[in-house]
């Protein structure tokens, strides 16, 4: 590394766990290079200033040692952030773009503004917290496997779309600062659960949705994930018994094969 810092002189390390990179004049190939090779030295952590727009952050960085380490962002990532996440936390102070968590294998990413269109597209494990809103397409064919359970935990809530194509895991919306407005929720969704907290209409959910209250394994399901929310947003000063008590919704599919009658 020390090498790298003679060349680059954007960087800067604190000690042997902890680096720190302005990537104000860094393109997106430049930055993922980088930040694979700090990896493979063994930092745990890295902070990246400035970033703006830089696009993969977090991707390539799967090794055969499954070497975990934070991101830590300030400023705005681009699309396809943590896309295919093996294992390591991002934590983004601000707003991310489009394919948060594309196709995400295990780790966390936590974005502390709003994200994009289909954030946890394809995710299949792992854990997505985003303080406000999500876009169009949220958990778009968001699935599970094995004992890998994907979920994703938002603040506010979001736009059409949400959960299409739905095969697995599970979506929370807390509601916490305006109404629930999107439309076809759950489209095509065939598993996995989709908690709203607040009111939602017939009118707003596929006809493949099965719509009931959420029973007392619900409840314990959403009692963890909403504590783990809290604590990654103290600012928030959330009341976990406030947001429990909050008037809740379970969406769910009605068949595995909602689309079964259009194919032989």
């Amino acid at each position: 590394m020390d090498e790298l810092q003679m060349e680059i002189p954007c960087i800067r390390t604190f000690n042997e766990s902890m680096i720190e990179i302005d990537a104000s004049h860094m393109e997106t190939r430049e930055l993922n290079n980088l930040l694979r090779e700090i990896m493979l030295c063994g930092y745990e952590k890295v902070v990246l200033r400035n970033v703006c727009g830089q696009r993969y952050i977090g991707t390539r960085l799967y090794s055969p040692q499954r070497r975990v380490m934070t991101i830590e962002i300030y400023g705005t990532p681009g699309n396809d952030l943590g896309a295919f996440l093996f294992g390591h936390r991002i934590l983004v102070h601000g707003n991310a773009q489009d394919g948060v968590g594309n196709t995400m294998e295990s780790g966390e990413i936590v974005i502390n503004g709003r994200a994009g269109d289909v954030t946890g597209m394809s995710m299949r494990g792992g854990r997505i917290f985003v303080k406000g809103d999500v876009s169009y397409r949220a958990a778009l064919h968001m699935k599970e496997h094995g004992l890998k359970k994907p979920v994703i935990v938002v603040g506010g809530t979001s736009q059409d779309f949400l959960g299409e194509y739905m095969a697995g895991g599970i979506v929370i919306l807390l509601g916490l600062y305006r109404a629930h407005t999107a439309r076809f929720i759950g489209s095509g969704m065939h598993g996995g659960a989709i908690y709203i907290r607040g009111e939602v209409g017939e009118e707003q959910v596929d006809s493949s949705v099965l719509i009931s209250r959420p029973d007392e394994s619900d409840m314990e399901i959403l009692g963890d994930c909403i504590s783990d929310f809290i604590e990654r947003f103290p600012d928030l000063s959330l009341d976990m018994d406030y947001v429990l008590e909050g008037d809740w919704t379970k969406l769910s599919p009605r068949s595995s094969r909602p689309y079964g009658k259009l194919y032989a």
